[in-house]
């Protein structure tokens, strides 16, 4: 069974007027905005528990909840919620379902599961195309799904649809064969809006350019076969920017050796000559974090990332990436090496500048 829990604010919600004024950059017809925070599960569970799980999310002092109703308000011209698409990691949800499973002292199995979301109703003199414009500015479309609805079929309806954001897959054993021996156009298309499913929708950007579509095409040309989507999909991910760094390594202007070995690892090295036997360093751009002499005895495995942290498109994953990310590849150094401390550095500006950087 499909239940959802709406909360609200009973006072002005700092959040809504916020999305108040962003919205009204986009369309000057917007009146006012109600945001509603929103949690489906996808769980069978009796009244007596669904209201345990809503009183613990809601703050009774300015907060209301509603089980398996819409929230109505006194004025509103439109419906538009935001939530994130099937597979995409939904930590709100996931500090909701562990909340649900300490308080229930119960288990999720099979596909049973809690999802996020949020729900804005906006008053407005608005026709669906403006609509349209708005919901689409409120998302990221690589992570996140959007629908809207009047009010007039929000009434009908008894609030929005119950949507379970779930990756479903018809086979476990059926694989699609891409065919890469097409046009070089065609071929940009796949790596730009990614590979097509039967339906003629697109599965997501591959985020790759022609000359790697082409490298990939070459590879599977002399193995005699066209890639499966799942291989062509793996080969996007460890090539991509994330992962491999592909544009800070790649040449640019008259920097033919890239950013990365031009700036940062070419000055790492010529300083290192230049100490000689006074270079601390063992262990640089060599292992998954680098490594300096502390005493006869001791190594000590060092490591910073390139993320920010929280990342814009994602703050917890964003967070997470950052820290433990860097705790994965100093503890992986060599043959392993032993966690101490973590540490977390704010730069700006000239550490060596003389004037005050803060009123008095």
């Amino acid at each position: 069974m499909i239940n959802r829990i709406e909360i609200i604010s009973r006072i002005p919600d700092t959040r809504a007027r916020l999305k108040k004024n962003q919205l009204r950059h986009t369309n000057k017809n917007v009146e006012e905005v109600f945001l509603i925070d929103v949690y489906t599960i996808k769980k069978d569970l009796n009244e007596n528990q669904l209201k345990q799980i809503a009183t613990s999310l809601t703050n009774p002092v300015y907060q209301d909840f509603k089980i398996n109703q819409p929230t109505l308000i006194n004025k509103f011209s439109w419906g538009i919620e935001t939530g994130f698409l099937p597979g995409v990691t939904d930590n709100v949800a996931n500090t909701v379902k562990e909340i649900i499973k300490d308080q229930l002292k119960i288990e999720f199995t099979g596909d049973e599961g809690v999802f996020s979301s949020q729900l804005l109703l906006i008053s407005g003199k608005l026709d669906e195309k403006q609509i349209e414009k708005i919901a689409l500015g409120l998302i990221n479309p690589l992570i996140n799904r959007v629908h809207y609805k009047s009010q007039k079929n929000y009434l009908k309806d008894k609030g929005m649809d119950k949507i379970v954001p779930q990756v479903n897959l018809s086979s476990a054993n059926q694989v699609d064969i891409i065919d890469l021996n097409i046009s070089d156009e065609e071929l940009t298309k796949i790596g730009k809006s990614g590979i097509k499913n039967k339906d003629g929708s697109s599965r997501g950007p591959l985020a790759l350019d022609l000359s790697y579509m082409k490298e990939i095409k070459k590879h599977f040309n002399k193995l005699g076969r066209n890639p499966t989507d799942i291989e062509l999909e793996a080969i996007a991910q460890t090539w991509s920017e994330h992962c491999h760094h592909t544009i800070f390594a790649d040449p640019i202007d008259d920097i033919k050796d890239g950013l990365f070995n031009h700036f940062i690892k070419r000055a790492t090295v010529e300083i290192r000559k230049k100490k000689g036997d006074g270079d601390l360093c063992t262990s640089v751009f060599t292992d998954n974090s680098g490594a300096f002499k502390f005493d006869k005895d001791t190594i000590i495995s060092h490591k910073v990332e390139t993320h920010n942290s929280p990342s814009a498109l994602d703050p917890f994953g964003g967070s997470i990436t950052g820290i433990v990310g860097v705790n994965r590849d100093a503890i992986g150094f060599d043959m392993g090496a032993k966690p101490i401390l973590n540490y977390f550095g704010f730069c700006f500006a000239d550490p060596n500048l003389k004037s005050p950087l803060f009123r008095d």
